[in-house]
């Protein structure tokens, strides 16, 4: 049990950590106007069309880093200050949205696995963190509670491993499309490269923790059945 206690202490520290080099980079990178003065907007509408992609459209959402690509609805979400900013910050995020609609068009199998999973994470996030309290409450007379908890939980977790190629690929989509098609400098494709390198490591830090706690759960489970 103390093995997993350090692995989610250290997970938390780490996930602090990356996020705030994330968040510098972001700011770093934003104040680098782009050579050829597009907007994040402008670059999202070219790489759908370059690849062929004219069902999806790209629209401004409030908030920050809140940029997604939503398959059911078919649209390439871009924060505000993504959607009008016209730096290599922009270029990247905008790209690799759009990364995630090329992803859905050529029916790329860890995507297509994921949104198969979305509706039962849905319902597992839900009811969860009841089951597994209940289930810790509850531990020396029905234990089976908790390990209804811990199967729900483990459904998140494959989830949170089962997005890390989902975002790897498309990263690499959107890197080898913004080089291929000169859409920035050298040295703009750099600060890009390692914007979303870091954007990336946040979901690998999820999905470690998210294993960590999953380990905390069973420990519990199976020092009861000791």
């Amino acid at each position: 049990m103390a093995g997993a206690w350090i692995i989610g202490i250290i997970a938390m520290l780490v996930s602090m950590l990356v996020s705030q080099q994330l968040k510098s980079r972001f700011q770093k990178y934003s104040a680098t106007p782009l050579a050829n003065g597009m907007s994040g907007a402008e670059i999202a509408e070219r790489m759908l069309r370059d690849h062929g992609i004219s069902n999806v459209k790209v629209v401004s959402v409030a908030g920050q880093l809140t940029d997604h690509y939503n398959p059911a609805t078919r649209t390439v979400n871009l924060s505000e200050p993504v959607y009008h900013a016209r730096n290599a910050a922009a270029a990247a995020v905008a790209a690799h949205e759009c990364g995630h609609a090329v992803q859905h068009a050529t029916a790329y199998q860890w995507l297509n696995m994921r949104s198969k999973l979305v509706p039962v994470v849905q319902i597992s996030s839900s009811f969860m963190q009841w089951v597994i309290l209940g289930g810790i409450l509850m531990i020396n007379t029905f234990p089976q509670l908790l390990l209804i908890g811990i199967l729900m939980f483990a459904v998140t977790t494959l989830f949170a491993f089962i997005t890390l190629p989902v975002e790897y690929d498309a990263s690499n989509r959107a890197l080898a499309w913004i080089k291929l098609k000169g859409i920035v400098t050298p040295s703009e494709y750099d600060m890009s490269a390692d914007a979303l390198k870091w954007a990336a490591r946040t979901y690998v830090v999820a999905a470690i923790g998210s294993l960590a706690t999953l380990l905390y759960y069973v420990s519990i489970f199976m020092n009861r059945r000791n």
